[in-house]
């Protein structure tokens, strides 16, 4: 059931419908209805309605009739969205490293020992704190570009890719090497070296986009 916060009830279960779609709860194709999520999540049906209207913005849903078929995110979506990535997150990285300040870079290295913690343990709850912490570095790397316009747009990329990323680092060598390059990453950055700052982000996405290639042979 769907906890009262300060933030509006269509907010969280726009959040938590989200969530479910991109793990897979929901898969591609599944039909839902505006009844059975109110009755599940223990709400009225006004609150899922708008949450269901901003699911279809973000084209995770689509209205069909009466109920409302679930369209989450392809292996061929995925593929679009690492090149999107190649595009523009290297430059985004640029513009980081000529002005990433020292508490921005204090935040960056707390996230990193952080990883570096969870990766060194075992479990299915590791690789969930992995992924959180994943989310939180490459936000603190797109937010200290300066650009909204960057910020936005990649959080957003990336937050989407949340089922495979997660996917990625259930094994440790890859969470190992996830972080390895985080911190080659970080190092760039703290130099305000922005040559380097683009090639590592750039070594760093083409290598996320293998891994998740090799889940699918």
């Amino acid at each position: 059931m769907i906890e009262h916060r300060n933030i509006s009830l269509a907010d969280q279960i726009f959040d938590q419908l989200e969530a479910d779609i991109l793990s897979g709860k929901y898969r591609r194709g599944d039909i839902v209805n505006e009844a059975g999520l109110a009755k599940e999540l223990g709400v009225s049906r006004t609150p899922v309605r708008e949450a269901l209207g901003r699911l279809e913005q973000e084209q995770l849903v689509e209205e069909s009739g009466r109920n409302i078929t679930v369209i989450g995110i392809s292996y061929e979506d995925m593929q679009d969205m690492y090149d999107i990535r190649l595009s523009i997150e290297p430059e985004s990285a640029r513009r980081a490293a000529a002005r990433i300040s020292k508490e921005e870079l204090e935040k960056m290295r707390e996230v990193l020992d952080l990883q570096r913690f969870y990766v060194e343990k075992e479990g299915e709850s590791n690789s969930i704190q992995i992924k959180n912490l994943d989310s939180a570095f490459h936000e603190l790397l797109y937010r200290a570009s300066g650009s909204k316009a960057y910020f936005e747009t990649l959080r957003s990329l990336h937050k989407k890719m949340t089922k495979f990323r997660k996917a990625s680092v259930s094994k440790k060598s890859r969470a190992l090497q996830s972080y390895a390059e985080h911190e080659e990453i970080y190092k760039a950055l703290s130099d305000h070296d922005k040559d380097k700052a683009a090639k590592t982000v750039m070594t760093h996405v083409r290598n996320a986009r293998e891994r998740m290639n090799s889940l699918e042979d």
